[in-house]
């Protein structure tokens, strides 16, 4: 369902906001939920957002999640706050007339959330200060959260990130198209996935056996932790924000450490069609750990420094799988502009493994340089 102006002005109402609502306008370009921007009289900014239902079948659990970030977090501005550096975890607004964080309207799901004034976000990466800037935001998120019980958080999205439930249905999605009469014929391209695929089935499990054998324990995450989800101050340009708190859940910190570096340590992004000029960065890896391990060293044990070096590897080959497992079953899940985009993507981000792996033996070094 659509909405006018004036229904957008009316749901923004409902939300307990310090002053009437002058203005609502949209806000960025997400593939998941419908973003704007409130201005208020007093001149504060807020942002609203229809949220995709469809993705997250229990906004409550969502909304849930976010008020306990935001319960830890109060009071802790001490351990991030200097003269030099400001930082904010985006603020859920509830509504008027309840305790809820979330509006059931005839348009859909709606909520608010506080607005970080003077920053703003990249797609790419543009330079090593902007590197080391994205993983001091993860760091600082994650030392903020770290010992944030488990048992607070919902799991919003079953599944997501568990890299052998994804090599699963791949196997699915394949079994079925090899068993038609007649037999799906790939081209030479998905014959490469498949023959990548395979190669790698031992590598999708070695994060999930070694949370179950004890060795890696489970933290708050963020989830989604991309290069464009790392605000930085319009000014000083250092990080001032991680958003896009939605796929916060208790998992694996190497999870989001590995999709850091995915995103940030591939100058040519997700999009390319120049595979020769995919490569996994180095001196970009150095800062963004560097970055990160400033701020959260002090948590993380032997044995996840020892998990590391997998971590950027998993992540690139996990959503690699993800795209080419879309791919053969019709494009249902990522949005995309033509029928061979998402064979596109998965053939990005295993280019992108294949160069942490000609790569390992640096990666390991590094990694032990820093720890």
């Amino acid at each position: 369902m659509e909405c006018t102006l004036s229904d957008l002005r009316g749901i923004a109402d409902r939300f307990a906001l310090p002053a009437a609502v002058s203005a609502v306008t949209p806000l960025g370009n997400g593939n998941v939920n419908d973003t704007f921007r409130v201005e208020t009289e007093s001149g504060q900014r807020f942002v609203l957002q229809r949220l995709n239902t469809r993705v997250f079948r229990h906004p409550e659990q969502v909304m849930a999640n976010i008020v306990a970030l935001n319960r830890h977090v109060a009071g802790r501005a001490p351990l991030t706050a200097t003269p030099e550096r400001r930082w904010e975890l985006p603020e859920a607004i509830p509504l008027r007339d309840a305790t809820a964080f979330q509006l059931r309207h005839p348009s859909g799901v709606w909520r608010m959330l506080s607005h970080v004034d003077q920053a703003n976000t990249h797609d790419t990466v543009l330079h090593l200060d902007h590197a080391a800037e994205l993983g001091r935001g993860l760091g600082t998120f994650h030392r903020l959260i770290h010992d944030l019980p488990c048992r607070q958080l919902a799991d919003t999205l079953e599944g997501f990130h568990i890299t052998p439930g994804y090599l699963a249905s791949f196997d699915q999605v394949h079994a079925g198209l090899t068993g038609r009469t007649p037999q799906h014929r790939f081209d030479a391209d998905e014959h490469h996935c498949i023959a990548f695929v395979n190669q790698r089935r031992a590598l999708a499990g070695v994060l999930e056996q070694a949370k179950a054998a004890g060795v890696l324990q489970l933290r708050p995450i963020h989830g989604d932790p991309k290069v464009n989800n790392v605000m930085l101050d319009t000014a000083t340009g250092r990080a001032v924000a991680l958003v896009d708190l939605d796929t916060v859940k208790p998992g694996l910190v190497h999870y989001d450490i590995g999709d850091c570096l995915r995103s940030g340590c591939n100058p040519a992004g997700e999009e390319s069609r120049d595979l020769e000029a995919v490569v996994f960065d180095l001196d970009r890896c150095r800062a963004i750990l560097g970055g990160y391990l400033e701020q959260a060293r002090s948590f993380l044990t032997a044995a996840d420094f020892d998990h590391l070096p997998v971590a950027a590897r998993l992540i690139s080959f996990e959503l690699g799988l993800r795209f080419f497992t879309d791919h053969l079953a019709g494009n249902r899940y990522f949005k995309v502009s033509h029928p061979r985009h998402n064979l596109e993507r998965a053939l990005v981000q295993f280019r992108l493994t294949e160069s942490i792996e000609a790569q390992d033996t640096a990666l390991n070094a590094l990694i032990e340089e820093l720890r």
